[in-house]
């Protein structure tokens, strides 16, 4: 039977704590070095659904990422190295390339050497606290060209949960491995986008990429990966495992011992919980959630793009993170008895299409995907329930707004100028309301034709608020100044 919950003041992607966490490390061997893998041709077409296969010659320019990570015994020690080909895609020439080290604003460590372009020795300078690293170029990377940056790199993970909500911890017998790679900046009309980014937000903004991964990791802990899977094997005490992923923004793996996995297939796509065995109930819950969830967002905005998309259990502070393909649930909800299961997945989900296929800088216009994930979220609750499904989800949007007594703080603003209570709030709650009075505004056909249109339109790029007001004017043939004005500009 399907459930009905009126949701007060769900906190989504923002569950914070102040019970902290620490262990002491311990002393692990050297990991074992990994067996030569070699993987098959890279055939990134295979992890797509067919309709966007063709997506693969069309972003043969974005950035190829070659990694190799080696998870230690303890799983909170990493090594690895990287090689990735990019391709300048703007119109000025480059003199510096400019990555991420976010390990290092994440309460872990990550240090980088052996950093080369196009096999030469180079000496890069950090800023921004050491996540920063900037690698000089002998000679501007002119526009459509491309070179090989080539790094080693190493990384502790932290043992708590404190920052940005553990979205890169080992804690409770899990490893949380987000953006735990040395990651290409945009560069965009503001040039090189680099910052260090608030803890209360998401902390990357990124382009569309491809992956090649491999894995070392002991052999007895389950290893949940970006992607799909190519080759595996293991030398008796250790396991190599071999990903392809792209088209896509980040890349994430999860590892631990206590996993089990439970599968549901839906229309050519295989969903998976990664979680512990006496969740079954929950983790079965929620895939139908996702099945319903992919099916409501696919006949409104597209189809979903990937052949897998996949769910940890993780402890993590929020309630769900989302991360291309991949979704990490914190594990205290995985009940199908817990109000939070259904809204967060379907939350998470929704995050597959804003966020993952029309990308935005999530640091500046955050709105641009939280708050339009909150109304589709919305939108599949109506599509599910009816009226009393929408009801009892806008009690929620509303909710977090009138916890601000309805204060008309603009929308549209970068995640560092709100209050945490203020992001909830208004990019949650107000900002979800928002795409209601513009349904309103445009009339409910013109603007279900307009999202749509906004979804195939700017797939597998980056749009932005200028971009968004501009298509839903076009299809409404009318001036919404007065209507952004009231509720996103600053």
């Amino acid at each position: 039977m399907k459930k009905i919950f009126s949701l007060s003041v769900i906190t989504l992607l923002f569950l914070t704590s102040c019970l902290f966490f620490s262990r002491k490390a311990e002393s692990t061997p050297e990991p074992i070095p990994p067996t030569s893998t070699t993987a098959p041709d890279i055939n990134f077409e295979s992890g797509l659904m067919p309709e966007y296969q063709g997506i693969v010659q069309k972003l043969k320019d974005a950035s190829l990422y070659t990694i190799e990570f080696v998870i230690a015994d303890d799983l909170y020690h990493i090594t690895g190295s990287e090689e990735v080909r990019y391709t300048n895609n703007e119109d000025v020439n480059l003199d510096e390339i400019q990555l991420r080290l976010f390990p290092n604003i994440l309460g872990g460590n990550m240090t980088v050497k052996n950093v080369k372009v196009n096999g030469d020795d180079v000496t890069p300078t950090y800023k921004l606290n050491n996540s920063l690293l900037i690698v000089p170029l002998k000679d501007p990377l002119q526009p459509k060209k491309s070179l090989t940056l080539s790094m080693d790199f190493s990384v502790t993970v932290p043992q708590t949960v404190d920052m940005n909500y553990g979205v890169q911890a080992f804690y409770d017998n899990v490893l949380a491995l987000a953006h735990a790679y040395p990651m290409i900046a945009v560069y965009d009309d503001e040039g090189w986008n680099s910052e260090i980014p608030p803890q209360s937000g998401d902390v990357t903004y990124a382009d569309m990429s491809f992956f090649v991964v491999n894995v070392d990791a002991p052999k007895d802990v389950t290893v949940v990966i970006s992607g799909r899977e190519v080759n595996r094997q293991d030398n008796g005490v250790r396991q190599q495992i071999t990903v392809e992923a792209g088209p896509v923004r980040d890349f994430y793996l999860a590892a631990s011992p206590d996993y089990e996995v439970f599968t549901k297939e839906v229309d050519g796509i295989t969903l998976r919980f990664y979680t512990h065995s006496d969740l079954q109930q929950g983790a079965k819950y929620a895939l139908d959630v996702a099945a319903r969830s992919l099916e409501v967002f696919g006949k409104r905005y597209a189809p979903y793009p990937y052949t897998e998309l996949d769910f940890v259990s993780t402890p993590t502070y929020a309630l769900g993170i989302e991360y291309p393909g991949m979704i990490a649930i914190t594990e205290w909800i995985v009940d199908p008895d817990n109000s939070y299961l259904e809204a967060t997945v379907a939350h998470e989900v929704g995050h597959q299409w804003f966020y993952n296929l029309v990308g935005n800088d999530q640091l500046d216009e955050p709105w641009l995907d939280e708050s339009l994930t909150q109304f589709i979220t919305l939108q599949y609750f109506t599509d599910e329930y009816g009226q009393a499904g929408n009801e009892g989800f806008r009690a929620d949007l509303e909710g977090r707004w009138a916890y601000l007594d309805n204060s008309p703080i603009p929308v549209g603003m970068p995640v560092r100028d709100y209050s945490d209570a203020e992001y909830s709030g208004i990019v949650y709650g107000r900002g979800g309301l928002f795409f209601e009075v513009l349904r309103d505004e445009m009339g409910v056909e013109v603007f279900d034709n307009f999202i749509k249109e906004y979804t195939t339109d700017n797939a597998w790029g980056i749009a932005t608020a200028e971009i968004l007001r501009t298509e839903a004017e076009a299809h409404c043939k009318c001036d919404l100044s007065a209507l952004f004005e009231a509720w996103i500009y600053p």
